[in-house]
């Protein structure tokens, strides 16, 4: 897109580890639009991704974090500052991981242990991060902070195991601190669900292909892809939305409004 709707605008974005991310994809979405901002993932998942392959065609700082970490947060959010000349207009959290349902446990058979690990990386890292922005003044005003979420977190899908009650608390925060976030200097702040997308994160999910096709044939305009995430990220990270907070935004192609397609039963 030619469009530089994002100009001006400083930005950290959490969670890109290959091209198939969706925060990859915002990252490059971003970019076009003029945008200049910092990446960020866990130390561990920089040795497995191309983050750094990202960074330097983009031309951003690589800023490693352990988004469970206080600590590691508040490092990286002052440096960004440094590093982008301010504070922050808009960020990106996009980070989820399940012990559970990587070793293929049943919902009935659950680690607890893990389960808690579960919570506190892909749902608590969002709190920790909004309080860290909150505490340290890091936001700009008018800034747009955003979750990224799945449906789980309404309707039951069972294969998605406990990272549906991880949702559905990452949701419940973010509405939770868009009170006070909007209260503070009218930064907004919002989750968005969105479709069934081939990253490598999701098809680590049992039976997610077919599952992947069925969401497909459910949805009149079919799965949203990854690349249309950043698209709609952008357009929230943007001066244009300014008064859109607090809510749950589904980017699914009609999925959650539709009851049944016949095209799904052929």
């Amino acid at each position: 897109m030619s469009t530089q709707l994002l100009a001006g605008k400083r930005g950290v974005i959490f969670g890109a580890l290959d091209n198939q991310s969706i925060a990859w994809q915002v990252a490059e979405v971003c970019a076009e639009m003029g945008a200049t901002f910092t990446l960020t993932n866990a130390p561990v998942a920089l040795r497995f991704g191309s983050l750094n392959e990202l960074a330097e065609r983009l031309n951003a700082e690589v800023i490693p974090a352990d988004a469970t970490s206080i600590e590691d947060l508040e490092n990286l959010f002052t440096r960004s500052e440094e590093v982008l000349g301010g504070k922050i207009d808009f960020v990106l959290h996009a980070i989820g991981m399940s012990l559970n349902v990587r070793k293929g446990k049943e919902y009935t058979d659950l680690k607890h242990d893990w389960m808690l690990k579960t919570f506190d990386i892909s749902a608590v890292s969002f709190h920790k991060m909004c309080q860290v922005l909150y505490k340290g003044d890091h936001m700009a005003d008018w800034g747009s902070i955003l979750g990224l979420t799945y449906i789980a977190a309404q309707r039951t899908f069972p294969d998605y195991s406990e990272m549906a009650e991880s949702k559905a608390l990452l949701e419940s925060f973010a509405r939770s601190f868009g009170y006070h976030f909007g209260e503070k200097n009218h930064v907004r702040v919002n989750t968005i669900s969105q479709s069934p997308t081939m990253t490598t994160a999701g098809k680590g999910v049992k039976g997610f292909t077919e599952f992947f096709d069925y969401a497909d044939n459910m949805s009149p305009l079919g799965n949203a892809s990854a690349r249309a995430c950043g698209e709609y990220c952008a357009t929230l990270f943007s001066d244009l939305t300014r008064y859109v907070t607090m809510q749950n935004l589904f980017h699914d192609g009609g999925f959650s409004s539709m009851g049944m397609n016949p095209k799904a039963l052929k």
